[in-house]
């Protein structure tokens, strides 16, 4: 009886450790956790035609970086404020000397949110977001231009630890034009250029560390 009542203590001690152990390891990292992230990455792709000529006016491609806070609402989503820019610039055949390769930055601000298809923080999961993009010629001459826009993508994520991941993303983003004419005017300067088309379309790769809390 005695050895019979000493194995069942013993059991409930083992059993009772176990279940604090798989507590904690629950409790280690936060099912509904947000995030913040910092990423590099590159952008490409993106053009519009000459409304005077109808050439073709093409985005270069350039470096990326982007700033995401996610704020966890339940075990596989969140809300995401997103913040990116890159530096590219205006290439066509058809501009003069004087305009040609006209420098720009593009600031993407923009609110939406992520989904995992296990839970937050790990595996694969969806993004998207909308908000504005403003596009800043590098010519303190010229006058900014900001645009409708919208981005959406596909990512990994691979934990760490408990509150630190690594993601991997790839998105696309739509900057709505309206069929916009004359764009980057100023002063004396005028307008520099008259596009046609209703938007422009961009790629991008983009690889972050991802601080969870």
């Amino acid at each position: 009886m005695l050895a019979r009542l000493g194995g069942a203590a013993a059991l409930a001690v083992l059993m009772a450790a176990s279940a604090q152990h798989a507590h904690a390891q629950d409790g280690a990292a936060p099912k509904n956790g947000s995030s913040l992230t910092v990423y590099g990455g590159d952008r490409f792709g993106g053009s519009v035609k000459d409304s005077t000529t109808d050439s073709s006016i093409d985005l270069q491609n350039g470096s990326s970086f982007a700033v995401a806070l996610d704020i966890g609402l339940d075990r596989n989503s969140q809300v995401e404020v997103y913040y990116s820019q890159q530096k590219s610039a205006l290439t066509s055949g058809a501009f003069s000397s004087r305009t040609n390769n006209i420098g720009l930055t593009l600031y993407n601000y923009q609110i939406g949110g992520t989904d995992f298809i296990d839970e937050v923080g790990r595996g694969l999961y969806v993004v998207g977001g909308l908000g504005g993009t403003t596009v800043k010629p590098d010519r303190s001459d010229l006058n900014s231009e900001t645009f409708f826009s919208g981005n959406v993508g596909l990512g990994w994520m691979v934990p760490l630890g408990a509150h630190v991941g690594l993601r991997f993303e790839a998105r696309g983003y739509g900057i709505l034009l309206n069929n916009k004419s004359a764009v980057f005017c100023g002063g004396t300067a005028g307008c520099t250029i008259a596009i046609r088309g209703n938007a422009v379309f961009q790629g991008e790769a983009l690889a972050g560390i991802s601080a969870r809390f």
